[in-house]
């Protein structure tokens, strides 16, 4: 497994927030992370990330545990965060924002990220001098996957890519997610669309009000009943 999370929890003030979360993320894998508006998923996110505080838990990635290691060194050690809402700098270019991504890489690496990002997202090298705050949606969405890329993560932590897009970017952007993963990035995918989720995903978790509440295959998930009910618009016939 590239990533192991064990009986996670964490508190905000006197709310427990994340109750006992145990999850896995094998090598390879995209690995869905479902659940309603305050279950966890983005906290789930941030303190695997190590930007949110643990009470107790341990994470491990690589085999190396990284309970306790401060966010920046997350990174270095190959695990990159795309945070929910498309945080961009503003007033900087296509081209800055992704220099900044690779801040840890030298510069070959460096270029060598960039060109690989505008192969990937031919929009953002049509828009490379352009400043991020004045890029549609869809592009801003582009550009913050591409930046979390820079870093050459081996695992990719995805918080909710499709958030406010239209159902055609949608597309656009999961076919990106597909893309990134047959290249060989693990990630762990946070999404609303649980229906888009679980059709790029291996394996899915469902969080309910901090915990776990059922877990298995995409395809399993899927055709649950309960799943299809809560998450995929009813059951169908």
């Amino acid at each position: 497994m590239i990533l192991t999370v064990e009986n996670l929890n964490v508190h905000y003030g006197v709310i427990h927030a994340l109750r006992g979360i145990d999850l896995e993320v094998g090598e390879g894998e995209i690995v869905a992370l479902l659940g309603a508006n305050g279950a966890g998923k983005t906290t789930t996110l941030s303190s695997i990330s190590n930007l949110v505080p643990k009470t107790s838990g341990r994470v491990m990635f690589k085999g190396t545990d990284i309970t306790r290691e401060a966010a920046h060194r997350t990174v270095e050690m190959g695990i990159g965060h795309v945070p929910e809402g498309r945080h961009v700098f503003s007033d900087l270019t296509v081209t800055e924002n992704l220099i900044m991504g690779g801040y840890i890489k030298k510069r070959p690496e460096i270029a060598e990220g960039i060109e690989a990002a505008f192969a990937m997202f031919p929009r953002l090298k049509e828009r490379r001098g352009q400043v991020a705050g004045t890029l549609s949606g869809g592009e801003q969405q582009m550009l913050v996957m591409a930046r979390g890329l820079m870093s050459r993560p081996g695992l990719l932590l995805l918080d909710e890519p499709s958030m406010g897009l239209a159902p055609l970017i949608v597309e656009e952007v999961f076919m990106n997610i597909q893309l990134i993963n047959d290249r060989g990035t693990s990630i762990l995918l946070v999404e609303q669309n649980a229906e888009m989720a679980l059709s790029v995903a291996h394996r899915a978790y469902v969080l309910e009000t901090g915990r776990i509440a059922t877990s298995g295959t995409a395809a399993s998930l899927a055709a649950s009943p309960e799943v299809q009910a809560a998450y995929l618009g009813g059951v169908s016939g």
